[in-house]
């Protein structure tokens, strides 16, 4: 598997208290932060040999003791304790999207596979997954796909190549909470890892994002402190071609 870098760890300020539905009982593997009452931000960490310890941001949306998951923790471990809580708060996991195919976000891919978790992924991070010989996720859709949890929707959908060339976006058009991953940078981030990255591309990749999407409210980035539309503005800032 190819070896990535990531943003040097920087510690989380939230805006809102810990979640009191939601709580890990090992935080060194696996924290809770809620977004909205029902949107949970799931925080793990990666060892890197660059940087250390790395948080890594992925979603939780939860409607009627249903839910989906964006991106796995990490890895087993972690990806192993999300599942545990799930489980014991009476909620079932209908499925898991895959935002990019780089280990932060399916690093404990196979571990929802053991426990028949349907995955879900652009068919270019398929693709991807299998030259990278990581776990594949299941799933494949191209442009977008539509998934429910009752009568809420969720969006996934391809908007351009930024941080990877499959790199895709998941929105909550109900809570207006968009899940951004790691083609969206938290404010006063670098660049990051760009080893995969189309740089020309991803300032207008971000513009296509907010036209798609103009209502949005929370923004989730792939690593860093979770904020509104600033976090777009700042993106695109970060990677003008001047």
């Amino acid at each position: 598997m190819k070896k990535l870098l990531f943003l040097i760890f920087i510690p989380f300020i939230f805006s809102c208290n810990p979640s009191k539905k939601l709580i890990s009982n090992n935080e060194d593997l696996l924290v809770f932060y809620p977004i909205k009452k029902n949107i949970y931000t799931h925080i793990s960490f990666l060892q890197t040999e660059t940087w250390g310890k790395v948080a890594c941001n992925g979603m939780v949306y939860i409607h009627k003791n249903k839910a989906y998951v964006f991106d796995t923790p990490a890895d087993k471990e972690g990806s192993e304790l999300l599942l545990k809580t799930l489980e014991e708060n009476k909620i079932k996991l209908e499925g898991i999207v895959i935002n990019h195919f780089h280990n932060d976000c399916l690093g404990g891919l196979a571990v929802f596979h053991k426990k028949g978790i349907k995955s879900y992924a652009s068919n270019k991070t398929i693709d991807a997954a299998k030259k990278d010989s990581v776990e594949i996720p299941q799933i494949g859709f191209d442009g977008n796909l539509k998934i429910k949890i009752g009568k809420r929707e969720i969006i996934n959908e391809f908007v351009g190549e930024a941080h990877t060339k499959d790199n895709i976006v998941s929105y909550l058009p109900k809570e207006k909470v968009l899940f951004g991953g790691c083609m969206v940078k938290e404010v006063t981030a670098g660049k990051g890892y760009l080893g995969d990255a189309n740089q020309k591309e991803w300032s207008n990749t971000i513009r296509n994002l907010k036209t798609t999407f103009p209502q949005i409210k929370h923004v989730i980035p792939g690593h860093g402190k979770v904020g509104g539309t600033e976090l777009l503005d700042y993106t695109i800032e970060l990677f003008e071609v001047k």
